[in-house]
């Protein structure tokens, strides 16, 4: 773990060993978690890259190592005991994360899978059902308590607006000719604009911002320390991206964001209804969210609708006046 291991107070084991969005959507729940169990320690089992992230919440007490390739249900073999006197699955809702974390011989199990367990909500938004899920158990959680602190480092490029074309699959990966396409106009009106990729993404970033004019150091590759990317993204006057996780910790931040969807609606996971945050989608029959090529919904969105609603929140000053954002701005046809 994370942080050294003590036999008590008694643990609450939390699984939800997913990515980076997974992890911020999933932070109102556990901070509900947090708050109905204020004498246990709170551990959550979750990939080790993410702990810093995990532990900044303020919901987490330790981060338990647990990888799930392929968003596979992780090993808790290793375990180092005793057996958690609650544990809870936020992984999934089938049997296998149930049975991974009932091999642990908790003294109490909360999961969809239980016979008690509170009915899978597959409409909801990711936020809303894992709430759900917990409100079914008696613990109070607000879907809306995804804030994070203020980071602690300064942001490496105040101010400027953040175009991150990379996604971990293809099918939410918008083509990076469109991208530079925006950043273009968004130079051209006199913004600031800094290009970021994760881990494997460096030719496409690259490739991104020789067509959309690059100005000397303002290209971000190679996947930036947590901490780094976290001060980049709440310092930034916008974050364009598609449904990545960069755009949840965006949100998290309070910072603006334009997102672009195409195989899974904004509906389900989607920023929470804000003239800050504008959720383009053209609606169409659900695709593979892990699929290697660009989904057809995503294609349709136009590069000048992207350009525009930048353009349209970077002219609002923070906290000024806005005419209420109607629903076709989430969806737009």
């Amino acid at each position: 773990m994370t942080t050294e291991r003590s036999q008590s107070p008694p643990c609450v084991l939390v699984l939800r060993a997913l990515g980076l969005g997974d992890l911020l959507a999933g932070v109102p729940a556990l901070r509900g978690i947090r708050r109905a169990f204020p004498g246990h320690r709170v551990v959550l089992a979750q990939p080790p890259s993410l702990a810093e992230l995990a532990l900044a919440t303020g919901a987490v007490d330790a981060v338990f190592p647990a990888e799930a390739p392929d968003r596979a249900v992780p090993d808790l073999a290793h375990w180092p005991g005793p057996p958690p006197d609650v544990a809870i699955d936020l992984h999934g809702n089938g049997p296998d994360s149930r049975d991974a974390l009932a091999a642990l011989h908790p003294r109490r199990l909360l999961a969809h899978a239980c016979p008690d367990g509170p009915p899978w909500q597959a409409t909801a938004n990711e936020r809303d059902r894992w709430c759900a899920f917990l409100h079914g158990y008696g613990i109070p959680a607000d879907p809306l308590d995804l804030r994070l602190p203020p980071p602690a480092t300064p942001s490496p490029a105040p101010g400027a607006v953040v175009v991150h074309p990379g996604a971990a699959s293809g099918s939410r990966r918008w083509p990076g000719e469109r991208f530079a396409a925006v950043v273009r106009c968004l130079r051209a009106a006199g913004h600031r604009v800094v290009l970021t990729g994760g881990p494997g993404e460096d030719a496409l970033v690259h490739s991104v911002a020789e067509r959309g004019g690059r100005p000397g150091g303002d290209v971000l590759t190679g996947g930036l320390p947590f901490g780094q990317l976290s001060a980049l993204v709440a310092g930034a006057s916008l974050v364009l991206s598609g449904d990545t996780g960069l755009a949840h910790l965006a949100v998290a931040h309070g910072t603006r964001t334009v997102t672009l969807f195409g195989p899974v609606s904004p509906r389900l996971w989607g920023p929470p209804p804000s003239p800050e945050h504008v959720a383009l989608w053209k609606p169409g029959p659900p695709g593979d969210p892990h699929g290697r090529t660009p989904d057809a919904c995503l294609l349709r969105i136009r590069t000048g609708e992207v350009t525009a609603a930048c353009l349209m929140l970077l002219r609002n000053p923070r906290g000024g006046h806005r005419q209420p954002r109607p629903e076709v701005a989430t969806h737009v046809h």
